[in-house]
């Protein structure tokens, strides 16, 4: 990724998946891990792999406990040189069946998640001049599917509060790089395929066609290093140009796994 030797990162979502394979790689680095999660026993696991690592329970849907962790995790670690930030659920049902509750419950964990996140650790780098924010939008915000019109939602306002962010922060000295993976063969795609998941991605499942978190990663991880704004790892950008150019093809493909 980026040099982090004897530097501090905060992983949210290190319990595993995506987030557990990069605060793995951080702490081979030598950097300094802050883990974030409300998997107790993946955070333990994960922590007992390297003394790099230090876990920390974190709701990220809840305000105060993030500003509560943070501040703990700075207090005890060092100030934060890196966030990524790739914890977030991704339940399938359909908008006339998705509950208001769980809608609401989905975007103060996706998307107010990312904002207090990020707010929590922004004004110090921007006081110090440095620091990196890698934060993990979807593909999904923009190559749509059904199933999945909630999630969806809330990772297009991820991409779009990323996007202007890095914008707004250009000149400040710190980085903000907006990650838009696709389907990936994780524990969050398994949340999808236990609900009522989009036909396109149990196939995808069933054909061993899911992306690889490992090269994924290393995607990210290349896409970091050469300094890119968006990084869309995978097919990613490939679906990101068929739905822009060939919207009525994407949807009668996609409509055609419901069948």
């Amino acid at each position: 990724m980026i040099d982090m030797a004897g530097k501090v990162a905060l992983v949210t979502g290190g319990a595993s998946g995506m987030g557990q394979i990069i605060a793995r790689r951080l702490a081979d680095q030598g950097a300094q891990v802050a883990i974030f999660d409300v998997n107790e026993q993946g955070l333990q696991e994960t922590a007992a792999e390297s003394a790099n690592i230090t876990p920390f329970h974190c709701d990220i849907s809840s305000l105060e406990d993030v500003d509560a962790r943070v501040a703990a995790a700075a207090a005890e670690l060092g100030p934060v040189d890196l966030l990524v930030h790739a914890a977030a659920l991704m339940p399938a049902h359909k908008l006339s069946e998705h509950s208001h509750e769980d809608m609401e419950k989905l975007f103060r964990i996706n998307y107010f998640g990312t904002t207090y996140m990020i707010r929590a650790v922004l004004p110090a780098m921007v006081q110090r001049g440095s620091g990196r924010i890698i934060a993990f939008g979807s593909i999904a915000g923009i190559a749509l599917v059904p199933k999945m019109g909630a999630y969806c939602a809330t990772k297009a306002a991820v991409n779009a509060y990323v996007e202007v962010l890095q914008n707004e922060i250009r000149d400040s000295g710190v980085r903000a790089h907006l990650v838009c993976p696709p389907a990936v063969n994780t524990p969050l795609v398994d949340q999808t395929l236990a609900s009522d998941s989009p036909g396109s991605i149990l196939e995808a499942k069933k054909g061993g066609r899911l992306a690889n978190p490992e090269k994924i990663v290393d995607a990210i991880e290349k896409g970091v290093r050469k300094d890119k704004d968006i990084i869309y790892p995978g097919e990613a950008r490939l679906l990101y140009l068929w739905r822009a150019l060939l919207p009525k093809l994407w949807w009668k493909v996609v409509m055609k796994f419901e069948k």
